[in-house]
């Protein structure tokens, strides 16, 4: 995915009602902009981190900058804004980056399914296999105690809607259909993703139980830049 225009850079002041972060410029102009992010950002937005914003032309925004990337203490970028984590996998599913996701010949984004009323972030159909169902998840949360490690998690604060996420697929799986949970890890500081039982014990108990029930997991890192982001390949799922 790339960028209709590169991004631009400012120091992060601070980040705070979870949707705005105020930015300031090299003439130390000061801006508020939106934050398209629900997480904790634990670690991806510490006040000083060089963060990277886009502009949008939308004359009706009351923030027209969006607080896109940021780049931590050793140079990581972070893509903190969650909603490019689907764009990219989309990406990278129609141009068959991701291997065990190639035998496919139709992509369905935001389907309806399951008893939850849930939507799928892609469902992926060939007529001579089972409808392949695809759960994404970003994945920016390093280890605190040991960044140096390259261990990543998910999630970065406890996340009911995750929780119920993981039932939707074991009822797939349950139903004869194939289920996949996709980390696509936007940190590129993460070498191998876990799940955060020290933060989100029930998620990380349902995610065990899913996978012994059939529930696929993939972890694969993009690279990152103020131009482009895109699916480079698969790292470990512990």
């Amino acid at each position: 995915m790339k960028y209709s225009t590169p991004l631009q850079h400012a120091t992060l002041i601070k980040r705070y009602k979870r949707f705005l972060a105020d930015l300031r410029l090299h003439d130390s102009t000061e801006f508020t902009a939106h934050c398209a992010n629900t997480g904790k950002m634990t670690g991806c937005a510490e006040p000083g981190f060089t963060a990277f914003y886009s502009t949008s032309s939308n004359l009706k925004r009351k923030y027209p900058h969006s607080l896109e990337l940021t780049k931590n203490q050793f140079d990581h970028f972070i893509c903190v804004n969650t909603a490019i984590a689907n764009k990219v996998v989309e990406e990278a599913l129609q141009a068959q980056l991701i291997g065990e996701l190639c035998n496919y010949t139709n992509i369905q984004a935001e389907v309806k399914y399951g008893q939850e009323n849930s939507r799928i972030d892609f469902l992926l159909r060939n007529e001579q296999l089972p409808p392949c169902y695809v759960e994404v998840k970003s994945v920016t949360l390093l280890s605190q105690s040991e960044p140096n490690s390259g261990q990543g998690y998910f999630p970065d604060a406890q996340t009911l809607r995750g929780q119920k996420h993981l039932r939707e697929l074991i009822e797939m799986v349950e139903q004869g259909h194939r289920a996949v949970l996709l980390f696509a890890v936007l940190h590129q500081g993460i070498e191998q993703v876990s799940a955060a039982a020290h933060v989100d014990e029930t998620y990380a108990q349902l995610l065990t139980e899913a996978m012994s029930k059939g529930v696929e997991v993939l972890a694969y890192k993009a690279s990152i830049s103020p131009n482009e982001i895109h699916i480079t390949h698969k790292i470990p799922f512990i």
